[in-house]
């Protein structure tokens, strides 16, 4: 049996593996570029973030039904919950597709009918998280709000992902009063590719609650310091840094550095069909690669559940972490 652990980044249609992606395109009659899954597979090599986001994007052509977002999200918590996960905050990116045509209440319904079921049939709590699309305009992401406005009841929070450099946080300043002023949860991608600057300003602009990746916040030493002393979550994707070549090798991430300095960094999987594994396989990773002791991994699972949004039951993240405290780590 696995850790217990909480997925505070992950993003569904980052869990579209080829094997689906092909049974949606049959499924949907959408042709796809790529002659059978191993050659799918072949183009989940990447650049930098850019080159993944066009072929994110490309794959989104073959989600068109509620069945299909239903499928997609089932398939993900099935192997999620086989990784040790048991609870999970999903983000989604609706702007995708709207602009394909694509109605918000057939995303959101879709996903719901398995998030909805996912404590019975899988043993994963969940809460999901509409982000905005950097890389579009400020008025797109509050018409993207307000379309959301009658599936609030299924939505924790917003978040803010793609293209991360030439779009700070500051430009979706309206669209975060607003989903705060509505109750909802906030968190933002900052300090990934872009400059510690954006990790600030997501704080102080946006007054974001966790901060997705936050790597290069290791440059501003003051910053380090405020989000040591405020408790500050950095949801950290160490399989997608090494694919997005944001560090070189897993070797050399800075993990241990950052849990070294105080942070309360977690390990998640972001788009685990194109980064090469989910969240169990990220928390193998680190520790054959970084060495870390089972103190440490303990450590991580338990910031997973302390960072999670489940204020509304204290009473599951306790017992969650009750998991933890007691779980037994294989004999080596």
């Amino acid at each position: 049996m696995p850790l217990p652990k909480a997925e505070l980044h992950l993003h569904i249609e980052g869990t579209l593996e080829p094997e689906l992606a092909f049974e949606l395109a049959a499924r949907n009659g959408v042709s796809l570029a790529y002659a059978d899954t191993d050659a799918l597979r072949e183009a989940y090599r990447f650049e930098d973030l850019q080159s993944f986001l066009n072929l994110y994007y490309e794959l989104m052509a073959v989600l068109r039904t509620e069945r299909d977002f239903e499928d997609l999200a089932d398939a993900y918590l099935a192997r999620a919950a086989a990784q040790g996960v048991r609870h999970a905050e999903i983000f989604f990116d609706p702007q995708a597709h709207l602009v394909r045509g694509v109605e918000m209440g057939t995303v959101v319904e879709g996903l719901w009918r398995a998030l909805g079921r996912s404590r019975e049939r899988h043993g994963v709590s969940t809460r999901l998280i509409m982000c905005f699309l950097r890389d579009e305009s400020a008025e797109s992401a509050l018409r993207t709000l307000d379309a959301a406005k009658p599936y609030l009841d299924r939505i924790t929070g917003v978040g803010l992902d793609s293209a991360e450099v030439g779009h700070p946080p500051v430009k979706f300043r309206e669209v975060y009063e607003a989903a705060a002023a509505l109750g909802l949860r906030r968190v933002a991608h900052a300090g990934e590719e872009g400059p510690p600057e954006y990790v600030t300003e997501a704080l102080d602009v946006l007054g974001v609650e966790r901060i997705d990746h936050g790597l290069r916040c290791v440059e501003d030493p003051a910053l380090v310091e405020r989000l040591v002393r405020d408790r500050v979550p950095l949801t950290l994707c160490p399989l997608s840094n090494v694919r997005l070549r944001t560090v070189d090798t897993l070797a050399d991430h800075p993990l241990p550095a950052l849990l070294d300095a105080g942070l309360m960094c977690t390990v998640n999987s972001d788009d685990p069909a194109y980064f090469g594994g989910y969240a169990g396989d990220n928390f193998d990773a680190v520790r054959q690669a970084l060495g870390l002791t089972e103190d440490r991994l303990r450590e991580l699972a338990r910031n997973s559940f302390l960072a999670s949004f489940l204020e509304d039951d204290e009473e599951l993240r306790a017992s969650y972490l009750a998991e933890v405290e007691a779980y037994a780590f294989p004999a080596a």
